[in-house]
């Protein structure tokens, strides 16, 4: 009988321990659980508007460094560490990164340069080449830089756009195609390699009736508006 009642004691005493510790795991998850927060992106704000956002969650910040960064305007947060979204507990402090703006560099002199020579003196330069567009100039060769934007010792941000301008060279001028039917092939051929047109295939074919060396046939034909670097074919008749 005594032994029984003893036993009963230890199996109370088991149970109440038992209930004791998981009574104990389950409030210490509570307690843990309930610390923990989300937390909020800190990325574009300032260092006030940061700090505000995080006392309402028992979060400090602290301040890692500052770099240039061409996105975001001197004094803003660029980088945080945890991210936002992340579970963090209270009273722990957040790692952050503010932007000193963009570095300023100076805008070099393009004009007269080729494109190939103009991309690798912007990109010593820290900036980079933007959109290319050309026109017909006499005043620059085929090929140079006429104009830029933006425009020489401007100071901008590291990494800007550079527009070009670039001269196609002088509008070549355009003639009216004479008519050559039925002249002589050999004036003629002379006459126009002495005002620098190209005449290509001269092909010879008999035509009855007709002396040998007379022009039957050209291309482009009569009236065609030309410029000296068309190809103008001949067919000349022969015997």
């Amino acid at each position: 009988m005594q032994s029984k009642k003893i036993f009963k004691i230890f199996l109370y005493l088991f149970i109440f321990i038992n209930l004791f510790f998981l009574s104990a795991i389950l409030s210490y998850r509570f307690v843990i659980r309930g610390e923990m927060v989300t937390l909020p992106n800190l990325i574009g704000k300032t260092v006030e508007e940061a700090k505000a956002e995080l006392t309402k969650k028992k979060l400090s910040l602290s301040l890692r460094g500052v770099q240039f960064d061409n996105q975001w305007e001197r004094g803003k947060i660029i980088h945080q560490n945890p991210s936002s979204g992340s579970k963090i507990k209270i009273n722990k402090a957040v790692k952050i990164i503010l932007s000193a703006g963009s570095e300023q560099v100076i805008v070099p002199n393009l004009e007269g340069r080729t494109i190939k020579s103009a991309s690798q003196i912007l990109k010593d330069a820290g900036l980079r080449k933007g959109e290319t567009s050309q026109v017909h100039s006499s005043d620059r060769a085929a090929g140079k830089i006429i104009a830029q934007q933006p425009p020489l010792l401007e100071k901008v941000g590291r990494n800007t756009l550079v527009s070009l301008l670039v001269s196609q060279g002088e509008r070549e001028k355009k003639y009216l195609m004479p008519d050559l039917i039925g002249k002589k092939s050999a004036p003629v051929i002379s006459k126009l390699k002495s005002m620098d047109f190209r005449v290509g295939v001269v092909r010879y074919s008999y035509y009855p009736g007709l002396e040998p060396g007379i022009i039957i046939k050209q291309l482009p034909p009569h009236g065609y508006r030309i410029q000296k670097n068309n190809l103008i074919t001949l067919e000349v008749s022969k015997e």
